[in-house]
């Protein structure tokens, strides 16, 4: 019985979080904002790159993949890449250059101008993310921020989707129902729309 009492403690909190996201209508209008602006990015033929580490790491592949393969419907890919799958790429450029360069190293060699980088942190500090913001928004790739509360990413996104949280678990059940929204937006516009 202790066990359903944590489970069920677990999922009043996870909801909580959620109702908090749908009651903070600068949240909402930031990611409504930002689902435009990958839908913009799709129609002229630019691409959405990700990146993060740990859970956010799964969230930026599992995010990529939506675009790629399908959300709600078959149709046909839509270019999107999770910078943190190729282990060749990750352990040359944490070798030779830091675990830091991660994603900024990437993103120079993959990004263009009009591309959208999503980084992932739930701290708002990792400095691998930091530095991919950075580089975005230097050459013209419109930086967002997948977020909680704080950190130094508010401060060096183009937009920032900060969810209501201090509890990592709860930001990262947020951060992929936020993924799938825009998912799902952007396949309904973007197909349905042409």
């Amino acid at each position: 019985m202790e066990g359903m009492m944590y489970f069920r403690n677990s999922i009043s909190q996870s909801i909580a979080v959620k109702q908090n996201l749908l009651d903070s209508p600068d949240v909402m209008a930031t990611i409504a904002e930002v689902a435009d602006l990958c839908l913009a990015a799709y129609q002229r033929g630019n691409k959405i790159i990700l990146a993060g580490n740990g859970g956010s790491a799964a969230d930026a592949q599992h995010i990529a993949a939506e675009f790629v393969s399908r959300f709600h419907f078959d149709r046909p890919g839509l270019p999107s890449l999770a910078l943190t799958t190729d282990t060749s790429i990750l352990t040359a450029v944490g070798n030779d250059y830091g675990f830091d360069k991660l994603f900024e190293r990437q993103l120079q060699a993959n990004g263009q101008p009009g591309d959208i980088f999503i980084g992932i942190t739930t701290s708002g500090n990792s400095a691998n993310v930091i530095k991919a913001m950075n580089h975005a928004r230097e050459h013209g790739i419109t930086a967002v921020g997948l977020a909680g509360q704080g950190g130094e990413i508010q401060y060096c996104s183009d937009l920032c989707i900060a969810v209501p949280s201090t509890d990592t678990a709860r930001i990262q059940e947020s951060h992929i129902l936020i993924g799938h929204m825009i998912c799902g937006y952007v396949e309904k516009e973007f197909f349905h729309g042409h």
